[in-house]
């Protein structure tokens, strides 16, 4: 009741075009490209447990670990996209480390025999680190509209602590 009579009362508002959102196209693709990286490590995790399980395994112990180390992996990158998504600083650290081990790992497969595989791989490594890097995604993750230094407070905003506007100081 509250609401609505809050939504007669108040004047509408004129249209202003669509509400800006932290999450851009660029983060959005990376969370895709993270979550995907994810699904084909819990597949490869559910594919070890199955060979395990049906006795296929020649070394029951190293399918046990790569099993467990699949999957998590999997959480890993999982938890990172949701928290990249979710605009957090710390979920860039995981997920660059990670597509470095994918590249140098793609580089090694392809250093013995090209494979369609190992192209994807890197492809896939080298497009997510990118777009770490880009802007959006990096303000996006790090709370700043301004990449380069808040524009608005007059670049003060560079520094490692919050900013400090230089009228209110005892100098």
């Amino acid at each position: 009741m509250l609401t609505l009579a809050t939504w007669v009362l108040e004047p509408p508002r004129a249209y202003a075009g669509p509400v800006s959102s932290p999450r851009s196209v660029p983060l959005a693709a990376v969370c895709a490209l993270v979550l995907a990286e994810a699904l084909a490590f819990l597949g490869l995790g559910v594919a070890f447990v199955v060979d395990l399980t049906r006795g296929n395994a020649d070394l029951p112990a190293a399918t046990v670990f790569l099993a467990l180390f699949a999957l998590g992996v999997a959480v890993l990158l999982s938890g990172a996209a949701r928290g990249l998504w979710r605009g957090r600083r710390w979920a860039r650290s995981p997920v660059m480390t990670w597509q470095i081990l994918l590249v140098v790992m793609s580089l090694g497969w392809l250093g013995v025999e090209a494979s369609v595989w190992a192209v994807a791989v890197a492809v896939v490594a080298v497009l997510v680190a990118v777009g770490l890097l880009l802007p959006p995604v990096v303000a996006a993750t790090t709370g700043h509209s301004d990449v380069e230094g808040d524009s608005a407070s007059g670049g003060q905003g560079d520094g490692p602590g919050p900013a400090v506007d230089p009228s209110r100081s005892r100098a």
